[in-house]
């Protein structure tokens, strides 16, 4: 289980992911200097952190390093998620309680994974004799892909 990202590292991460390509420290001080006072040596300590703890792998490009996310933001809240959870001494408790904090949107987010995990009635149903198709039924020829091989 990961342990949570600090301050900093979410704000630098936050960046890698969603520029979703391999970046430097340079461009990630760019930008996290929108906001906030920083250092070049600050930035490259925290990506340098991450590469030792393995939230980014990192290529040498000239003189400078490339660093890339090694899994998603949607992979690291559901390992903070799940860890949460397993730590419970109840937890179908710990999911109501979860569940009953979350906003309309985020239930039917919720919602939509569940049935995006699970299997839906067509995947349970037994498999049985194929429906015949409208020419069949109506007594007509097979279909073309249906029709035995003439033996050419």
């Amino acid at each position: 289980m990961p342990r949570p990202l600090g301050d900093l590292e979410d704000a630098v991460m936050t960046r890698v992911w969603q520029w979703n390509r391999p970046v430097t420290v340079r461009e990630v001080l760019e930008d996290l200097q929108q906001e906030r006072s920083i250092a070049y040596t600050t930035v490259m300590t925290v990506m340098d952190n991450l590469h030792q703890k393995g939230w980014v792998r990192r290529e040498v490009d000239g003189r400078a390093y490339r660093y890339t996310a090694v899994s998603t933001r949607a992979a690291y809240s559901a390992a903070l998620m799940n860890e949460a959870w397993s730590r419970s001494d109840n937890p179908a408790a710990a999911l109501v309680a979860f569940f009953g904090m979350m906003s309309p949107e985020q239930r039917e987010a919720l919602q939509d994974a569940v049935r995006m995990v699970s299997p839906g009635p067509a995947d349970k149903a037994p498999a049985g004799p194929a429906e015949p198709t409208a020419s069949t039924a109506e007594g007509g020829p097979p279909a073309d892909d249906a029709a035995p091989e003439s033996g050419r």
